[in-house]
């Protein structure tokens, strides 16, 4: 592996020194996804493979080419898993995944990939080394740069390897139908959330309301008694199809002239008056949005409730508008600081979150 990451470095310094951008990219899954995609690629999969594993001490740690799939296998014959159900979209690479920092249903109860980054080595537009965080759960020594890593889709640095904190598969889980109101159910899922019910994932869409419970059986059980509704068969495939954006809703997402939004807003925040078709999960937090309707309207909607939307997916391009929410002044000046002292060049990604 060492000469791999030697042909990394001669790659990053030469790009550096020409100012020429490089497109950093593992299994291609997520090429969709964010501003523009320029330079010439740097393939991430020839560095692959788990370095370490600790079942007991929950954490796993591999290389940025290694598969997602590989993974997840691994960590199922110890019973174990990736906690915020990271979606694949594809052959997803572990470097990928942290990179686009996308999480799936269960980031409601367990929390989102940065959530979850223990450490991690990277390599900078200068060709250099760098370590930060650890492999095990109390050591918290550059845990905020690990942490930002998490959804940079590499404008940072390429990501070499990345130790993740993993838990338990839960002993039991259940399902339950509920047909509501878009109104009720945000109520009742705000009620719920101040409440110790093991509920891990949500879904509403079109007048039903689907509540996930996991953990102890006990539990489940008695949460399937006060939350009431109807227990449903399948539900592991629906949960990895919602994951996966496979279901009905996410099928013509980019149709008819449509856009696909990630609407982030504060839990508790009512129905938003906008045109179009909307699914929410995580407990009202994030509301997925089909709609016509002009980027600036639904932004601005969205900005009044204290949230922020993203442009996730567009038939045709995203040009009309930018993927991701513009940053606050403050914010903005803190980002190009911290992407200007590790990239100083500018070559990573470049203009895949922002443009210049």
């Amino acid at each position: 592996m060492e000469q791999v990451l030697e042909q990394f470095r001669q790659r990053i310094v030469a790009a550096t020194e020409a100012g020429t951008p490089l497109r950093l990219r593992g299994g291609g899954s997520k090429d969709w996804y964010g501003q523009s995609l320029e330079g010439e690629i740097l393939d991430t999969r020839a560095y692959t493979g788990i370095i370490a594993y600790e079942p007991t001490e929950l954490v796993i740690t591999a290389r940025c080419g290694t598969p997602l799939a590989e993974i997840e296998t691994v960590l199922a014959t110890q019973s174990q898993m990736l906690a915020f159900e990271p979606p694949h979209f594809g052959a997803a690479t572990v470097g990928g995944m942290v990179a686009a920092g996308l999480s799936g249903p269960r980031r409601q109860a367990v929390g989102a990939v940065r959530d979850f980054v223990l450490g991690a080595v990277v390599m900078d537009g200068r060709g250099e080394v760098l370590h930060f965080g650890g492999q095990v759960m109390k050591n918290v020594a550059g845990y905020d740069v690990s942490r930002a890593l998490a959804g940079s889709l590499g404008t940072l640095g390429l990501i070499l390897e990345v130790s993740l904190k993993v838990l338990p598969v839960p002993y039991a889980e259940a399902t339950l139908h509920l047909p509501m109101s878009q109104a009720d159910a945000l109520r009742s899922l705000n009620e719920w959330g101040g409440q110790p019910l093991p509920i891990s994932a949500s879904m509403w869409q079109g007048g039903s309301l689907l509540v996930r419970l996991s953990g102890a059986e006990a539990a489940v059980l008695s949460a399937m008694q006060k939350i009431g509704g109807d227990s449903i068969d399948r539900a592991p495939a629906l949960w990895a199809a919602l994951r996966e954006q496979k279901t009905d809703f996410f099928a013509d997402a980019t149709q008819g002239g449509q856009r696909l939004w990630r609407l982030s807003v504060p839990s508790v925040t009512p129905e938003l008056d906008l045109p179009g078709v909307q699914l929410i999960e995580w407990g009202g937090a994030q509301r997925w949005l089909k709609s016509t309707g002009a980027a600036a309207d639904i932004r601005a909607a969205v900005t009044r409730a204290g949230g922020h939307a993203t442009l996730f997916r567009a038939a045709e391009g995203k040009a009309e508008a930018e993927v991701f929410h513009p940053l606050a002044p403050t914010v903005g000046a803190i980002q190009r600081r911290l992407m200007s002292s590790f990239d100083p060049a500018g070559v990573f990604n470049r203009n895949r979150m922002y443009r210049a």
